[in-house]
């Protein structure tokens, strides 16, 4: 399989099962990020990560920031969170140390953070792990990301859950992307992907 061949094939599942990657593997594949596109070399990607017993503590936290958003939260949509945070092999909690009074705006160190992941979720397929980047309400909200290390004007950008693949983890159909790319020729673009 060529490189790329392997992007092409890369897919987001949260589908996963033991093992995560651990050691040296892990190491490598976070490493990736430091090969991000970067603006002003800030690095504003950080690293939480969250296994074994320590799962059902950032579970517990991720209910209490929902209940504190939505009093009103439907019960099946806490167990939901509750049981996935609790279960998944691996969660790397995506922080982003920002700086806003820096020259380089803001939207760009978030977009390095954005770029720095997808090195990751790459870098985990390439090795024959899996992931999926989520998000939510929680990783949104400020007293959480304090609770784990990201006070104001840090925050997070959501989780990837890792592991490996399950054997039913299958790659939806991709799309052509010939829709979403238009050559400019002076006037503004159409995509069809629009129309």
């Amino acid at each position: 399989m060529t490189s790329l061949d392997l992007l092409l094939s890369r897919f987001s599942t949260d589908a996963l099962m033991e093992p995560a990657p651990a050691g040296d593997v892990l190491h490598a594949i976070l490493s990736t990020a430091m090969r991000a596109p970067d603006h002003g070399k800030l690095r504003p990607w950080r690293y939480v990560l969250v296994e074994g017993d320590a799962r059902p503590g950032l579970a517990q936290r991720v209910v209490a920031s929902m209940k504190r958003l939505d009093p009103d939260v439907e019960p099946a949509k806490i167990e939901k969170r509750l049981s996935r945070f609790s279960t998944m092999p691996l969660t790397i909690v995506l922080g982003m140390h920002l700086c806003p009074e820096h020259k380089i705006p803001l939207i760009e160190q978030e977009l390095a953070v954005g770029a720095a992941a997808m090195n990751i979720l790459n870098a985990l397929h390439a090795t024959g792990f899996g992931g999926v980047w989520v998000s939510g309400d929680v990783a949104y909200d400020p007293e959480f990301a304090a609770e784990l290390g990201f006070p104001a004007p840090h925050k997070l950008a959501g989780f990837l859950f890792v592991g490996t693949p399950k054997p039913d983890a299958t790659a939806p159909k991709r799309r052509p992307v010939d829709g979403y790319v238009a050559s400019w020729t002076g006037s503004p673009v159409h995509f069809g992907a629009d129309a």
